[in-house]
């Protein structure tokens, strides 16, 4: 569970970034709230044999029905971050289930992006956050 937290984490810190409107201790600081609220709302609905089983509940989703993600606007709160300042599209699904995190990003300039993280692709956590592989159409990118 902890390396799938922390490749959404990342991805998620690496998107807000992008918008160069948090500064960086806040936004250091917001990652570790962040990572606290998932590993407390996944205990109890992680299933390493059954992925799927819980997948809703694991589910980081932003839009036009659900403006704020309960556990981005918890971290924000935490982190002293304001939450239209973390920048993200106006359309996020991102599932969190053992093994893989993907997900789903729509944005009014790129279009609909299919995303896969793969928390396991170098080996340790830490080092996954360079690794995003992106399906895109019949493409992928590797960033």
């Amino acid at each position: 569970m902890k390396s799938e937290i922390a490749a959404v984490v990342s991805f998620l810190k690496r998107l807000v970034e992008l918008k160069n409107k948090v500064e960086v201790e806040k936004m250091d600081l917001f990652a570790e709230r962040l990572t606290v609220e998932l590993q407390e709302k996944f205990e109890g609905h992680w299933v390493r044999e059954k992925p799927s089983k819980g997948q809703a509940y694991r589910c980081i989703r932003v839009n036009a029905f659900h403006k704020y993600d309960p556990e981005l606007l918890r971290a924000c709160r935490e982190s002293g971050v304001h939450y239209g300042d973390l920048g993200l599209p106006w359309e996020m699904t991102l599932w969190v289930d053992p093994g893989e995190v993907c997900g789903s990003i729509n944005s009014i300039h790129s279009g609909q992006t299919k995303l896969i993280l793969n928390p396991h692709v170098l080996g340790t956590y830490q080092t996954f956050p360079w690794y995003i592989s992106c399906k895109m159409g019949a493409g992928r990118c590797n960033i």
